[in-house]
């Protein structure tokens, strides 16, 4: 008899109260197949859980205390059993019975006095058909490990990268420290802060608040573009000096679309990343650069980092002043409610302005902190 899909002899557990139906069906099976015998279903369902489980079950329905029936459904609700074929074996013939029996998860349904032709062909039809779900489903799961290892480390990379492309900015800059992991957390927790807000609720999904927090560390990659004695000088800018320096903005987008032109493809966190590094500088009244956007026409991620980066500007050290309080730095930022900022951002961050300062002392300058991959 062909057993193909297995290694070793599969094992039939028969189960029957009749110790005449266990020797004649064992007697029948024993050439092809390694049997196991229970007499009850007590039994049966401990040796069907057990690490080495039948890969078949002949079960009979009439037994004192649980019956067959009951015990095809523990079978069947068990996560561990779930997947082992039942074949029912009973002197009943009645039809409705037999559809009882197939609705509670039985795969066939043979009747006594068995005939052993029939037995073996449908044991061995079913060991077949177990034996191609068992490697489809491992395929299957295989896959999707496969899929999740690779999605994983697709991501990692993602990471790595934005991270590297950031360091280039921060590394022309070294007094802004921990700058850029601050910034992630600020964006983040404002997104979420303005999630439920009826303005922000279908701009500011679960996956765009993902893609904000992955995009962030790239406003400030244009600033590679910036000549030292402008971007590290002490003191106030000229006219002429800062609107070179208000070129950072530019030079942010078209790096990044540069990045996204060579891989080909378009890229969401790298859209996120280029709204940001293009359109944190603009103002809630039209003053900003470097397109003089309005009120609603600049982008919901570059209205949450031009408060997330402003404030953390403003309470920490930089070439050209002292670091301030964070009272100091509230101050500043809700007399820019309406003008510099978005209100509504300016009323998240005043509800929340807590973990504000939770993760300024969390990645303070000068501490490499606990990671932003998370």
């Amino acid at each position: 008899m062909s057993i193909e899909g297995y290694t070793d002899k599969p094992t039939i557990l028969v189960v029957d109260d009749a110790p005449d139906n266990l020797a004649l069906v064992s007697a029948l099976l024993k050439d092809t197949y390694k049997v196991k015998v229970a007499t009850n279903g007590e039994k049966a369902l401990q040796i069907a859980a057990s690490s080495a489980q039948p890969d078949l079950i002949l079960l009979d329905i009439v037994m004192p205390g649980m019956d067959g029936y009951e015990v095809c459904k523990r079978l069947k609700m068990s996560r561990e059993t779930h997947n082992i074929p039942v074949i029912f074996l009973t002197a009943n013939v009645d039809a409705t019975n037999e559809e009882r029996g197939l609705q509670l998860g039985a795969v066939d349904y043979l009747t006594k006095p068995v005939v052993s032709s029939i037995v073996l062909a449908r044991v061995d039809t079913h060991l077949k058909l177990k034996a191609s779900a068992d490697f489809l489903r491992n395929k299957t799961e295989f896959l999707e490990a496969e899929v999740a290892k690779r999605t994983f480390e697709v991501q990692a990379i993602q990471d790595v990268t934005i991270m590297a492309m950031a360091s280039l900015a921060e590394t022309r800059d070294n007094e802004t420290g921990n700058h850029i992991r601050r910034t992630q957390y600020y964006i983040r927790i404002l997104a979420q802060a303005l999630q439920q807000h009826p303005g922000f609720t279908q701009a500011l999904t679960d996956n765009t608040i993902k893609l904000l927090y992955k995009s962030a560390p790239l406003h400030d990659i244009g600033k590679v573009g910036i000549p030292d004695n402008i971007l590290l000088k002490p003191g106030r800018l000229t006219v002429e000096e800062f609107e070179i320096m208000k070129t950072h903005t530019t030079l942010g987008r078209d790096a990044i679309n540069h990045a996204e032109k060579q891989l080909g493809m378009k890229v969401d966190f790298l859209a996120c990343a280029k709204e940001i590094a293009y359109s944190h500088h603009e103002k809630w009244d039209g003053s900003g650069y470097p397109q003089g956007l309005r009120g609603a026409n600049i982008p919901v991620s570059a209205r949450l980092m031009a408060l997330a980066d402003v404030y953390d500007a403003l309470v920490s050290c930089r070439v050209y002043k002292p670091k301030m309080t964070h009272e100091q730095a509230r101050e500043i930022i809700l007399n820019g409610r309406g003008n510099h900022f978005d209100p509504d951002v300016v009323d998240a961050f005043l509800a929340i302005e807590s973990q504000f300062l939770e993760i300024a002392a969390r990645y303070v300058d000068g501490d490499s902190g606990e990671g932003a991959a998370d």
